[in-house]
């Protein structure tokens, strides 16, 4: 495991997740969030420099990268050796990310850059509510097509909590 992708919903613990397999392991962190808002009240790199930045990540020999971006999906599929999918369903995404939101009101997270406060938007409890029906079949034909890697899928947090307890 050098070079780890995690995906799933928001509010599924993907953050979280990285951070404590960056401690098991030793690997360093990229939330992918940091990379694409740009600091400041929620404004977003272009495209571009996005992906310039995200290919700077990628070649380096050891990293986490913990986000979603379906757009660059396929290219973190290709240099990943390990994916990790928190494949949970739509309350528990929803429950976790109300709670994030309440408990970081006006914050910027460890994860997210500079600026970025807490705050409760609409499109992102929709998007969160639409995730999987979106997403779920594509996410799972992309993993079931490749070889080679170590491909988890969890479909609720004890299967993750029993998986990370058997690292120690």
């Amino acid at each position: 495991m050098e070079r780890v992708m995690i995906i799933g919903c928001g509010g599924s613990g993907k953050s979280t997740l990285a951070r404590i397999l960056g401690e098991k392991t030793g690997l360093p962190v990229v939330h992918l969030d940091q990379i694409w808002w740009a600091p400041g009240h929620w404004r977003h790199l272009d495209r571009e420099e996005f992906d310039e930045r995200l290919a700077w990540e990628m070649e380096k020999p050891r990293w986490i990268l913990d986000g979603n971006f379906n757009r660059t999906l396929e290219a973190r599929l290709e240099k990943a050796d390990t994916v990790f999918y928190l494949d949970y369903n739509r309350f528990v995404c929803l429950g976790s990310w109300l709670k994030r939101v309440v408990q970081n009101w006006g914050k910027a997270r460890q994860d997210m850059t500079e600026g970025c406060a807490e705050w409760f938007d609409p499109e992102m409890a929709f998007w969160i509510w639409n995730f999987n029906k979106k997403n779920r079949k594509r996410y799972r034909e992309l993993l079931s097509r490749q070889t080679g890697k170590n491909i988890f899928i969890f479909k609720n947090r004890r299967q993750l909590r029993n998986y990370l307890s058997s690292l120690n």
